[in-house]
């Protein structure tokens, strides 16, 4: 093998995710709000079901991660993105690269598990309330977010080492604008078979494993409300559970579209929308359906500034 082969790149080129540059400043301005608008909702939510003790429930324990997981997620692409749409540059170092794939493994994949993690606990609420506290104890709360947690730093580790540790063709050019791991086997003059057959296995069971808990907690939920003798009961069963099917809906369709279509159908253009909407997108939006659906945060929000007023007076 030539020594070009084995080199080690300093850096990487990351496509643009367009081609007209008449829209980079547009663009710029456009991911500056929504990500802006990301941070602080995702924030404001932390802190609110921190500090409010109304809010100490495991839904909003969940909530908590889940809205730390999207803000991780854009996080690790948008800041570094702006700044190269601003320098009019494209390009991300090594290890950077490494870290950012690293990193938005983790969240992308915890997200999955933590969204199948809130569904069984709407179907704990919905179909055992009398027992839902013993349940859904702190310990087992604890245990539905760590292991998560665990299994995603677990395989973002291992792809992220398996792809950075194997030998670059000599080639720097990304197919797409942020470090992901199927773009950079087309960079690999070695493993590569063996780390796509990995992606796919990974992809396959992190997909359908938490899809199926999530289908199979809202079939049990359904065929409880379908149970309900009361309208009024069946209401609030549903309301109890609306926003996080809303989250799901719109989480999972734009990365079943990604990650599921057949190869001969991708397009770049597609892709990158795909892309966008769930790693800036789905963060900006997931807070408000969150906030503006839920009357126990609206209250805690008011319950905060009564609060501070008093301080202030």
């Amino acid at each position: 093998m030539s020594q070009k082969n084995s080199t080690v790149p300093s850096e990487f080129i990351l496509a643009e995710i367009t081609h007209k540059p008449e829209l980079q400043v547009l663009l710029l301005v456009a991911f500056l709000v929504i990500y802006g608008v990301a941070l602080i909702g995702n924030l404001s939510l932390i802190i609110l079901t921190k500090l409010d003790s109304h809010l100490h429930t495991p839904m909003y324990y969940f909530i908590r991660h889940l809205s730390f997981i999207d803000l991780g997620n854009s996080t690790v692409i948008y800041p570094k993105m702006m700044v190269n749409i601003a320098m009019n540059q494209n390009v991300i170092s090594y290890y950077a690269c490494a870290t950012q794939m690293a990193c938005y493994l983790v969240f992308i994949i915890c997200e999955l598990f933590i969204l199948s993690s809130m569904a069984y606990d709407r179907y704990v609420a919905i179909c055992n309330p009398l027992l839902y506290s013993v349940i859904m104890s702190e310990r087992r709360c604890l245990a539905l977010v760590s292991i998560p947690y665990i299994y995603s730093v677990f395989e973002a580790v291992m792809l992220t080492t398996k792809i950075f540790t194997s030998t670059f063709c000599g080639f720097n050019v990304l197919s797409h604008f942020y470090c992901d791991d199927a773009p950079m086997l087309l960079l690999l003059c070695s493993n590569a078979r063996q780390i796509e057959l990995m992606i796919i296995l990974f992809c396959a069971f992190n997909l359908i494993s938490s899809l199926f808990i999530i289908l199979v907690s809202y079939l049990l939920i359904v065929l409880a409300i379908y149970g309900m003798h009361s309208a009024e009961g069946r209401k609030k069963a549903f309301l109890t559970c609306g926003s996080h099917l809303t989250v799901v809906v719109i989480f999972y369709v734009p990365l079943l579209f990604v990650y599921l279509k057949p190869k001969s159908t991708h397009s770049s253009e597609t892709d990158n929308i795909a892309s966008v909407f769930f790693t800036l997108v789905i963060p900006m939006i997931n807070p408000m359906i969150y906030s503006f659906r839920n009357k126990e945060v609206k209250n805690a929000v008011l319950r905060l500034f009564k609060k501070r007023c008093k301080l202030c007076t």
